[in-house]
């Protein structure tokens, strides 16, 4: 694994600013709401930038809001230096939410090294989906988030997982045709389009509140938020946000929960 030293980490943290700026570009051409969440406003909040050790950057869109992004970028996105990904225009690719990534660049996960796909320094970009306002229902459909993002994660967990007789589970997963996943996947998100619900959450990745969801007019009402000196769409009831994910979030963690993704291989 490589240990990024905090020249490199900036690189990347620069990289990944190019990145922001042409998601901004585009949905402000576009006429496309989205919000910086999680490390990325928080950084904002409490540093006006990067969380000195984070490694990523996240942008969440409504799903409507999404679909416009994903079907602007066919046109509007700069090939030159950018490509974007997900499960309908990249063959392999396992995630349920896409990846905007920096052409002539390598940032290889540990233990993804075998997915067939280009894996470029990259950001998030997260559609945010509707789930039942009620909670016990909430709480049902967080489990089946969980069996069917852990089905997709099925293709990593057999070589990353530690634990033999879970490896062993995540080989049998693995057999299951992402074809079929994937449609069960398009089936959840058109019933969380159905009718509009009080409460959102990124489908296929963890949401580890007790609410099992985030408050969906966060994601509503945007104000324009400094990062690294660029102005971008952060969630204007930011306190509550952040205060909700992260608890004292102007507090520092200590330095053994300060964590970064583990690199196998890095090229900028």
């Amino acid at each position: 694994m490589i240990q990024l030293n905090d020249k490199t980490l900036r690189q990347v943290q620069l990289i990944q600013l190019e990145m922001l700026i042409e998601v901004d570009r585009i949905c402000k051409k576009c006429g496309i709401r989205y919000n910086i969440i999680a490390g990325t406003l928080l950084g904002a909040i409490r540093h006006k930038g990067y969380i000195p050790w984070d490694d990523d950057a996240d942008v969440a869109l409504l799903r409507p809001e999404y679909e416009k992004f994903r079907t602007a970028c066919k046109t509007e996105l700069d090939r030159t230096r950018f490509y974007f990904q997900d499960h309908r225009n990249t063959k392999g690719y396992r995630w349920g939410y896409g990846k905007l990534r920096r052409k002539n660049t390598l940032f290889l996960r540990e233990y993804q090294e075998h997915m067939p796909y280009k894996q470029g320094i990259f950001i998030d970009i997260f559609p945010l989906d509707g789930v039942p306002d009620n909670y016990i229902l909430r709480s049902m459909k967080n489990f089946e988030c969980f069996c069917v993002r852990k089905i997709l994660w099925a293709r990593v967990g057999r070589i990353a997982e530690r634990n033999f007789w879970k490896r062993q589970v995540y080989q049998l997963l693995d057999k299951i045709p992402e074809m079929y996943v994937f449609r069960y996947y398009h089936r959840m998100i058109c019933k969380a389009g159905e009718k509009p619900t009080r409460m959102v959450r990124i489908l296929m990745f963890p949401t580890p509140n007790s609410e099992y969801g985030y408050y969906r007019n966060w994601y509503e009402n945007s104000v324009e938020t400094v990062f690294e000196g660029k102005s971008f769409q952060g969630i204007k009831d930011y306190d509550s946000y952040l205060s909700f994910k992260f608890g004292n979030y102007m507090e520092l963690p200590p330095e053994e929960k300060r964590k970064v993704h583990p690199v196998s291989q890095l090229k900028l």
